[in-house]
């Protein structure tokens, strides 16, 4: 850990009504104390913890007020990084806010590093590395769904039930190393048969967090939404739907959507990153030809392909060729224009398309998008309800971290079974300890933790 005392501005950038500058580290107070002026000459140092002081940050150098300020003092232990913590918060405007950051500088502090609030707080012990990651996904959560996952994250759900397993499996560990080193000591044997239960039952509660990790990664990152079909089939009028606005132009001439258009929506508490392509047909011209490039770019990277059909004409050979395009594809068939009456079947989707779900709707009449949106959420929650008090794996680091230790812990079964030496059983088990202590930092490298706290912002 550094020595220095690091400081930053921890509001975004632009103009605001406040704006705080933030000091953490061993000279926070000090430093604080050189360039503020309290109204009624207190010092921060002789303030009592968790108090404002009110008064004005100075230039030491010219003695100018650079602006009226509110000062909180947080001393470490009890802070957010675990150091002494000085908050100046001032006006929020970007002049001021770098005059103040400025003339701490010029007092000792250096300009924090991405993410290095929190990365102290974690190497503090204040927080472990899953609760330290869940702060980014807090500041980025588009729904309320991926906001109360994060929050629970930070308030450790997840942590309590990994430590548990990991917890479970030392246990385990210890007992069997007690065995093997000191044979000749009084240490009660664990039954062959109980430790087989006992890591079984650690295994199942690693299989059952990854059992939630795509509809994890789904609520935390979005579900990447394509909507594709032939010209004027009613694509943008979908998006439009959707977003409850007039985001694509719409017209009754076919290949009007020439690019990509691309925004977020709210589908009961699932983040849709939806995006609106250009009709797949016989280009005909450039422009459209390289729109349809892109569609096809977009098929392939997406999570969910909407197939909107137009549901009063027959199947056309250009949806039977999207169909082709989209076979491998998690999709959903909607077929639009229902209000013309349907010719389009359920069969005949279903022999192009046997395992998409088909929405019959009216984006004119304005029916069938509720149907759409129930269907969306019972793909990504599988029919069943995310309990609100339920730990869930939405980053992909821990999934993978899961997966290691559950693989570990399968071939510790396998040796059990196989009736081989104990100290083999261990060597497993310690890869499956490993494992479980990266997801909260027990075991992580640094360069693991640098990579971390790279996407977090400054002053965070």
């Amino acid at each position: 850990m550094s020595e220095a005392t690091i400081a930053a501005i921890s509001t975004p950038i632009g103009e605001g009504g406040i704006g705080i500058v933030r000091l953490s580290g061993p000279k926070a107070i000090d430093i604080a104390d050189s360039i503020f002026i309290n109204i009624k000459g207190r010092k921060i140092k002789d303030a009592p913890n968790r108090s404002i002081l009110y008064g004005h940050i100075k230039d030491p150098d010219t003695g100018r007020d650079i602006d009226e300020v509110l000062v909180s003092i947080m001393r470490g232990p009890h802070s957010y990084t675990g150091e002494d913590v000085v908050e100046i918060s001032g006006h929020g405007g970007m002049l001021p806010l770098r005059r103040v950051l400025e003339v701490a500088v010029r007092e000792g502090a250096v300009l924090a590093q991405p993410g290095e609030f929190t990365k102290r707080a974690f190497l503090n012990g204040r927080i472990d590395l899953a609760q330290a990651e869940s702060v980014m996904d807090i500041i980025s959560a588009k729904t309320d769904v991926a906001l109360t996952s994060s929050v629970m994250q930070l308030e450790g759900k997840l942590s309590r039930s990994i430590e548990k397993i990991r917890v479970a499996l030392l246990d385990v560990l210890t007992h069997i190393e007690a065995l093997i080193d000191y044979p000749e000591e009084d240490v009660d044997e664990l039954s062959t048969k109980d430790m087989r239960k006992k890591l079984a039952d650690e295994y199942d509660s690693i299989e059952k967090l990854l059992a939630t990790a795509d509809t994890g990664r789904i609520i935390r990152e979005g579900l990447k939404t394509a909507i594709i079909g032939r010209p004027n089939v009613g694509k943008s009028s979908l998006l439009n739907a959707l977003l409850k606005a007039d985001r694509a132009i719409v017209t009754d001439i076919p290949g009007t959507t020439r690019d990509i258009i691309e925004d977020y929506v709210n589908v009961n508490g699932i983040a849709l990153n939806i995006i609106d392509t250009a009709g797949i047909r016989e280009a005909a011209d450039e422009i459209e030809r390289i729109g349809i490039e892109r569609t096809r770019d977009t098929v392939y990277r997406a999570d969910l392909v909407i197939f909107v059909l137009d549901g009063s004409q027959p199947l056309h050979q250009d949806d039977r060729a999207i169909a082709s395009l989209i076979s491998s594809k998690k999709a959903i068939v909607v077929l639009n224009k229902s209000d013309l009456g349907r010719v389009v079947t359920e069969a005949e989707v279903n022999a192009v398309l046997p395992d998409a779900p088909v929405i019959e709707m009216s984006l004119k009449e304005g029916y069938g998008l509720d149907d759409l949106e129930g269907t969306i959420t019972d793909m990504v929650y599988h029919g069943k309800a995310i309990a609100s008090d339920e730990a869930m794996i939405t980053n992909v680091r821990h999934k993978e971290a899961l997966i290691s230790a559950a693989e570990a812990l399968q071939r510790c079964l396998f040796s059990i079974d196989d009736g081989m030496p104990m100290d083999l059983v261990s060597i497993d088990l310690k890869d499956a300890i490993e494992a479980m202590g990266l997801i909260s930092g027990k075991t992580v490298e640094d360069e693991v933790v640098d990579r971390i706290f790279e996407r977090f912002c400054v002053g965070k």
